[in-house]
C-alpha cells in the first residue's frame, strides 16, 4: 500500500471514499517535503522523519491498496483530505490612541499574528487601581475590535485581549487606556464653617482654611485668586489671623495641564470689621426725569452700619428722618417741589462708631444748554453725535432725538453718543439733543444737521501756454456739522493726485486745496480736473477744465549750405529762415539716407539740439565715412516745432590740390633748366677732361661749321685756323631746347592725388 497527495484539479476515482482527518501541526519532516517533491508516499517514507507539519502539508491523499482477488489482482483507493490546524499566537492590543480626551471616539483592535479560523475574541477591563475583570460586552466588545464611543472616564483602565481556536486560547499582556477628562466644576469648602446669605464670614484674626477640590485626570493644578489677583497655588489655602483686607472674593482655577481647559469656582468671604473709610451720597433722576433719587452708601464691615436721610434744617429733629436702611439707602424727592441749591445730609450709625457719621449733597442746575458736535468714525463708515452739557446734581439727562420726534439711542448723563452707519440718506437731516433736569421745569435742547460737502473753484476753466505752470483752486464750504471731509483732485485720467508726483503739486488749508500742474503739456495735461470732497454722508465733485495752448508756430527754414570735409567725418551745415514769427532755438535731425532705394530709410534722429536762436551755421561731427546721412532743420518755438526744411544729403568736398601741384611743377622745370644749362657750360669748359661728352654734344654740327666759342681760348683756337675775326659762330642745327611748349590743341584731364593729413 502506498499513498499519494492528490492535486487540487483531480477528482476522486471512482468508488474512493473521501473523508476529513485533522492532523496537528507536528508531522513528520520527510514527510512534508515528500508531500511537495514527489507524489508516492510509501509507509517507509512516511516514518523515516518526525518534524513540525506546516500549512504547506494541506490537501487531498489518496491510498493506494492491491489484493488479489480470484487469480486476479485488484486495486483499491481511499481519499483523505488533510486539514493542518494551527495554534493561534499571543495577540496583543493596539490602540487607536494610548490617551484620548474624555467624549472622544477610540478603537482597541485584538491582532493576532497566525491561528487557524475560526478564531474567537473576548476582552477583559481592569480597573487603573486593581478590582475585578469586567468584561464589556455591552461596549461592543466581543469581536476583534472594541468600540469605545464616547469614551468616559470609566473606561479609564487595562484592557486584556483573549484569543481562540480549536486547537489553543492566548491571552494578550494588558494594555492600559487612559481616559484624559476635567476638570470638573470645584467644590470649595470653608473652615471653620460660618455660611451667611451668599458668602461666608470670619472674624477678624480668626484662622481659614479654604479647600478646593475639581475631579480631573491628570490631576488639577489649583490656583487661588483674591479679588482676581493670584494668591496661593495648591487644593488648600490656609490664612492664618485672616485680617479684614482679606476680605472679598476668592476664586479657585483648576486647570487640566495636558487638555488646557480651566474650570472655577468663586465665593465671598466676609470678615467682621467696622467699615472702612466714610458713607458716600449721590443723587439720580429717576421717576421719567421728574424726580430726585438720593443715594447713601456705605458698605462694609459686620455688622451693616445704617443709614438714614434728613433734609434741610432737620439734621437734630427726629421727624426729618425720610428713610432708613443698611449699608445702602434711597429717598426720593420730588423734583417741582424741591429749590435749586437745596441740601440733604446722610447720617450713619455703627456700634462701633460712637460718634456715627455723615454725608451730604446740594441739589442744583448746571448754567448754560447742551453743545452739540457730530463726527466722522472709522474710515467714514460711521458718524458719531455727540451731545454734552456737564455739571450738576443730578447730573443732565441728555438724549438724541430725529427732526420727526422720534427717540434715538438711550438717555444718558453728561453726555450722549448716537452712533449711524454712514449712507447717503443722512444728507439733510436734523437732529436734536434734548436735555432735562428734575429741578427744570422745560427742558433745553441743540440741533445739528448733517451736510454733503459743498465746493467752489476759482475759475471753472484755466489756460496755460505749454511749459507753463497751472494753478487750479478749489475750497470748501463750511455749513452744518464738520464732518472732516477730504477734498481730493483727480487728473483727466480718474488717478487721484496724490503728494510727491513730480508732474503736480498739491498746496492744503483748512478748507482750500490748491493743484498746480508744472510743465504743462499739449495735449497730454488737456482735460478735466475734478476736485472731489467725500464725507461720511455724501460726495461732491467740481470740474475745473484746463486748456494747454501751444505757443505760434515758428517760421520755416531753407538748407542753403551742406557740405562734407575732407574726412567725411564732419559736415558743415548752413540755413536760413523764410517769414517771420517768434523762434526758441534749432533742431538738427539726421537719418541713413535711403540705400539701396529697396530699403526703408531709418527713423529720424537729433544730431544737435541746443542751437540758439541767432545761429545760422552748424558743425556736426561723429559720422561714420561709409553711411550716407540726409539731413533736416525745425525751427522751434519753446516747444512748437515749425515745418522741416527740405531732406538733403551732404556733397562732396571741393578738390583744394591743384595750386600746389601746379606750383611744384614750375619749380621743377627751372630747377631741370638751370641744371642743364650747368652741365653744357661745364662740358663745354672741359673738352679734354670730357671729350666724350663733349663729343656727343657738340659734333652734332655740319661738316665746315665752326663749333661755338664757349671761352676766350676757343676763340683764339678758331681765329687761328682761319677765321675771321668778329665772325659769330651760329649753334648748330641739331641743338634742342631744354623743353618744349604745351600742346595747346586739346586740354588733357590732369588726375593729382594728394595724400596729406587732416586734422578736423
Amino acid at each position: 500500500m502506498r499513498w499519494q497527495q492528490a492535486a487540487a484539479t483531480i477528482p476522486n476515482p471512482t468508488g474512493a471514499q473521501t473523508r476529513d482527518t485533522f492532523v496537528p501541526k507536528r508531522f513528520s519532516q520527510h514527510w512534508r517535503r515528500s508531500l511537495t517533491k514527489r507524489n508516492d508516499l510509501s509507509p517507509k517514507a512516511l516514518g523515516a522523519s518526525r518534524s513540525v507539519l506546516t500549512v504547506s502539508g494541506l490537501g487531498r491523499f489518496l491510498c493506494q491498496g492491491l489484493f488479489p482477488e480470484r487469480g486476479r489482482l485488484h486495486v483499491g483507493y481511499a481519499a483523505v483530505l488533510l486539514r493542518v490546524l494551527v495554534p493561534v499566537s499571543k495577540p496583543f492590543v493596539r490602540p487607536t490612541a494610548a490617551a484620548v480626551a474624555e467624549g472622544a471616539t477610540v478603537a482597541l483592535t485584538c491582532a493576532v499574528r497566525e491561528g487557524t479560523e475560526p478564531r474567537s475574541f473576548s476582552w477583559q477591563h481592569q480597573q487603573p487601581r486593581g478590582g475585578p475583570s469586567v468584561s464589556p460586552e455591552r461596549l461592543g466588545g466581543t469581536g476583534a475590535e472594541l468600540h469605545l464611543t464616547p469614551a468616559n472616564r470609566s473606561h479609564t483602565g487595562w484592557y486584556i485581549c483573549t484569543v481562540g481556536n480549536e486547537v489553543n486560547n492566548r491571552t494578550s499582556e494588558p494594555v492600559y487606556l487612559d481616559i484624559v477628562y476635567g476638570p470638573d466644576q470645584p467644590a470649595i469648602s470653608v473652615e471653620p464653617f460660618s455660611p451667611e446669605a451668599g458668602s461666608f464670614s470670619a472674624g477678624e484674626r480668626e484662622d481659614v482654611v479654604l479647600t478646593c477640590l475639581a475631579p480631573s485626570n491628570p490631576p488639577s493644578r489649583y490656583v487661588w485668586l483674591h479679588n482676581g489677583s493670584q494668591v496661593h497655588t495648591g487644593p488648600t489655602y490656609v490664612l492664618a489671623a485672616i485680617a479684614r483686607a482679606q476680605a472679598g472674593t476668592y476664586t479657585c482655577l483648576a486647570e487640566n495641564p495636558h487638555l488646557q481647559t480651566r474650570t472655577q469656582a468663586t465665593i465671598v468671604l466676609t470678615v467682621y470689621y467696622p467699615p472702612a473709610g466714610s458713607p458716600s451720597c449721590s443723587a439720580v433722576a429717576t421717576g421719567d426725569l421728574r424726580d430726585v433719587a438720593l443715594q447713601c452708601r456705605w458698605p462694609g464691615g459686620f455688622p451693616p452700619v445704617q443709614l438714614r436721610w434728613v433734609g434741610p434744617q432737620e439734621e437734630e429733629e427726629e421727624e426729618g428722618v425720610m428713610g432708613a436702611s443698611f449699608s445702602v439707602t434711597t429717598s426720593i424727592q420730588p423734583g417741582a417741589t424741591t429749590r435749586n441749591g437745596s441740601s440733604f445730609s446722610c447720617l450713619a450709625s455703627h456700634p462701633a462708631l460712637p460718634q456715627g457719621a455723615v454725608c451730604g449733597t446740594t441739589l442744583w442746575v448746571p448754567a448754560g444748554g447742551p453743545s452739540c458736535v457730530a463726527a466722522a468714525t472709522k474710515g467714514d463708515e460711521y458718524v458719531m453725535l455727540r451731545c454734552r452739557w456737564a455739571g450738576g446734581t443730578p447730573p443732565v439727562t441728555l438724549r438724541w432725538w430725529d427732526s420727526g420726534g422720534r427717540p434715538l439711542g438711550d438717555p444718558a448723563p453728561f453726555a450722549a453718543i448716537l452712533v449711524l452707519s454712514a449712507n447717503g440718506t443722512l444728507g439733510g437731516r436734523d437732529f436734536i439733543c434734548a436735555a432735562n433736569h428734575p429741578l427744570q421745569a422745560a427742558g433745553t435742547e441743540c440741533r445739528l444737521r448733517l451736510e454733503v460737502p459743498k465746493l467752489e473753484a476759482e475759475r471753472s476753466e484755466v489756460a496755460v501756454l505749454e511749459g507753463g505752470e497751472a494753478r487750479l483752486a478749489c475750497r470748501r464750504h463750511s455749513h452744518g456739522a464738520n464732518l472732516g471731509a477730504t477734498v481730493v483732485w483727480y487728473d483727466p485720467e480718474d488717478r487721484e493726485v496724490t503728494p510727491g508726483l513730480a508732474k503736480y503739486r498739491l498746496e492744503r488749508g483748512e478748507e482750500w486745496v490748491n493743484l498746480s500742474v508744472r510743465d504743462a503739456e499739449w495735449p497730454r495735461d488737456n482735460g478735466i480736473y475734478r476736485c472731489t470732497a467725500a464725507n461720511a454722508v455724501g460726495t461732491t465733485s467740481l470740474p475745473v477744465h484746463l486748456r494747454v495752448d501751444r505757443y505760434p508756430a515758428p517760421p520755416n527754414v531753407t538748407i542753403s549750405k551742406l557740405r562734407y570735409t575732407r574726412a567725411r567725418t564732419e559736415v558743415r551745415l548752413e540755413w536760413r529762415t523764410q517769414g517771420s514769427g517768434n523762434l526758441t532755438g534749432f533742431v538738427v535731425q539726421r537719418r541713413q539716407a535711403k540705400k539701396p532705394s529697396r530699403r526703408v530709410p531709418g527713423p529720424w534722429e537729433t544730431a544737435a539740439g541746443d542751437i540758439e536762436p541767432h545761429s545760422r551755421d552748424r558743425r556736426l561731427g561723429g559720422l561714420d565715412p561709409a553711411v550716407i546721412y540726409a539731413f533736416r532743420v525745425l525751427a522751434v518755438n519753446h516747444r512748437t516745432a515749425g515745418h522741416p526744411s527740405e531732406v538733403q544729403t551732404p556733397a562732396e568736398p571741393p578738390f583744394e590740390a591743384y595750386p600746389a601741384v601746379t606750383a611744384a611743377a614750375v619749380v621743377g622745370m627751372l630747377v631741370a633748366t638751370a641744371a642743364s644749362l650747368l652741365a653744357v657750360h661745364c662740358i663745354a669748359r672741359h673738352r679734354d677732361t670730357l671729350p666724350r661728352l663733349h663729343d656727343l654734344l657738340f659734333r652734332m654740327a655740319a661738316p665746315g661749321a665752326q663749333e661755338p666759342i664757349g671761352t676766350p681760348e676757343d676763340a683764339e683756337t678758331t681765329g687761328e685756323e682761319g677765321a675771321a675775326p668778329g665772325e659769330a659762330a651760329a649753334p648748330g642745327p641739331a641743338a634742342e631746347p631744354l623743353s618744349a611748349p604745351p600742346d595747346t590743341t586739346e586740354e588733357r584731364p590732369v588726375t593729382v592725388t594728394v595724400t596729406t593729413p587732416v586734422t578736423p
